[in-house]
């Protein structure tokens, strides 16, 4: 008899734990008590909760992805000017910083010159097609074939071993020749 009270104690507290931690949710969405201003950084514990999240999301809706056999100098060539036209104003580029406007986002859009050695290229092809939510990150899906993402996916993959001079030559008419230089000495090893 006595566990049988114990497992309706047990029942009764969590469900008013449940229906408190409701309540309280419930007050501070309603009442906007949450400072979303992108002036103030997240608190620790959110910010972790919200990066464990993406990354584990990320992985897994791009599991199943198979990225062309190998990122030919073209293809890169072609996503250096997809990534400088679209991304290189929040994530800035090796010699280049992001845009002064890109400074103040919350979450700040990541150096791509070291964070892409964490993404697997299916990985920032998915991002990239996909986008992420309440980053400022769009889905560029909607608007770019799955051949130019894949382009993009594999010039940021070099992003890490580029230096400042290979970067700034995609600029230029020779950038196609510089992007077989980036991409044979751009090769890294990714943390997965």
């Amino acid at each position: 008899m006595a566990k049988g009270r114990n497992w309706l104690w047990a029942a009764t507290g969590g469900a008013f734990v449940l229906l408190l931690s409701a309540a309280v949710g419930l007050i501070v969405v309603e009442t906007g008590a949450y400072d979303v201003a992108a002036t103030r950084a997240h608190a620790p514990l959110t910010r972790w909760a919200l990066d464990t999240t993406m990354r584990n999301s990320v992985e897994r809706q791009a599991a199943d992805l198979r990225p062309p056999e190998r990122f030919t100098p073209e293809m890169i060539a072609a996503g250096a000017g997809e990534y400088q036209a679209m991304c290189a104003q929040c994530h800035g580029g090796p010699g280049i910083e992001r845009e002064e406007w890109a400074q103040d986002m919350r979450p700040l859009p990541p150096r791509l010159t070291e964070a892409a050695d964490a993404w697997r290229p299916r990985e920032l092809f998915w991002i990239a097609k996909h986008g992420i939510r309440m980053t400022g990150m769009p889905a560029f899906g909607p608007t770019h074939d799955d051949a130019t993402l894949w382009n993009i996916a594999g010039f940021v993959d070099r992003l890490p071993g580029m230096t400042a001079a290979q970067y700034a030559a995609f600029a230029t008419d020779d950038g196609e020749a510089e992007a077989g230089d980036a991409a044979s000495h751009g090769d890294h090893a990714h943390t997965h």
